[in-house]
């Protein structure tokens, strides 16, 4: 599973750049600059690199930094379009690149909590059905361009998560009583005072914690698929054991070398810069 949670990471190198060129962005706390869907950044530079990536944060894209395509960028890039390139091939090529690119996307992430989900001894008893699931979503991604146009996602993300959340509940069965009573799914946690709190197991599914002090929280066994994290402070925390937790989540919030951390993410560099 380890290998295909690496496949499961933005390989620039292998992509013609289509997170710059087919997301819009907004001026904002963000971005530094509006720009329209289908149009390249003006950052961008010929070969597909980013001319400004070292100094992102200080331009003022700190919205690049914390977002990640989970490897859909050279799947769409190398396998949905043979390698072609959205420069040089049509203009309709480009403009199908550019819709198919946040489908693949979608079932990119899907794809990542799929395989977390596997590589969780308590999830045991829906290991096949997520196994089936995961072959079938991966079967998705290698679709035609058409085919993918035409996917009805929030389906296919309605099944997938069903499972997910008996996975949740199979998971947090195992962390302690106090802490499965812990029930914030999609709780309005903005800026909120939670400093030491004991979150062992607590579902924060969807919850918004932007903002919120976590310093010292106890968040082992709990389930982080879609929190919002932007600007938490998470220094000192504790995430050993949580789940669904993914690294522009974690690249979006505060933390510092005394945060544990779970195997599938990996320590922000600018938490320590």
């Amino acid at each position: 599973m380890q290998e295909q949670m690496i496949e499961l990471r933005g390989d620039c190198g292998s992509c013609f750049g289509l997170c710059c060129v087919a997301l819009p962005f907004t001026a904002s706390a963000d971005f530094a600059r509006d720009k329209p869907a289908g149009t390249p950044c003006p950052n961008l530079r010929e070969d597909h690199r980013c001319g400004i990536h070292a100094r992102l944060r200080d331009e003022g894209f700190t919205g690049c930094t914390v977002y990640d395509c989970f490897g859909a960028g050279q799947k769409v890039s190398q396998v949905t379009f043979g390698g072609r390139d959205w420069r040089t091939g049509s203009r309709e090529d480009a403009r199908r690149m550019f819709d198919v690119f946040p489908v693949v996307r979608r079932l990119h992430e899907l794809l990542w909590y799929l395989t977390e989900a596997l590589t969780l001894p308590a999830a045991r008893p829906v290991h096949a059905d997520l196994r089936r699931l995961r072959e079938r979503t991966e079967a998705l991604t290698r679709g035609t361009a058409e085919e993918l146009e035409a996917l009805d996602v929030p389906a296919h993300r309605e099944e997938v998560n069903a499972l997910l959340l008996r996975t949740s509940e199979l998971v947090r069965a195992g962390v302690g009583a106090k802490g499965r009573k812990k029930n914030r799914r999609g709780a309005d946690l903005m800026g909120a005072r939670l400093k030491g709190a004991d979150l062992r197991g607590a579902t924060l599914r969807g919850a918004y914690l932007i903002a919120a002090d976590l310093t010292g929280a106890d968040l082992r066994g709990a389930d982080l698929i879609g929190a919002d994290l932007r600007d938490a402070d998470l220094t000192d925390a504790d995430l050993t054991g949580a789940f669904f937790l993914t690294q522009p989540q974690l690249n979006a919030a505060r933390g510092s070398s005394g945060t544990r951390l779970p195997d599938s993410v990996t320590r922000p560099a600018h938490w320590t810069a």
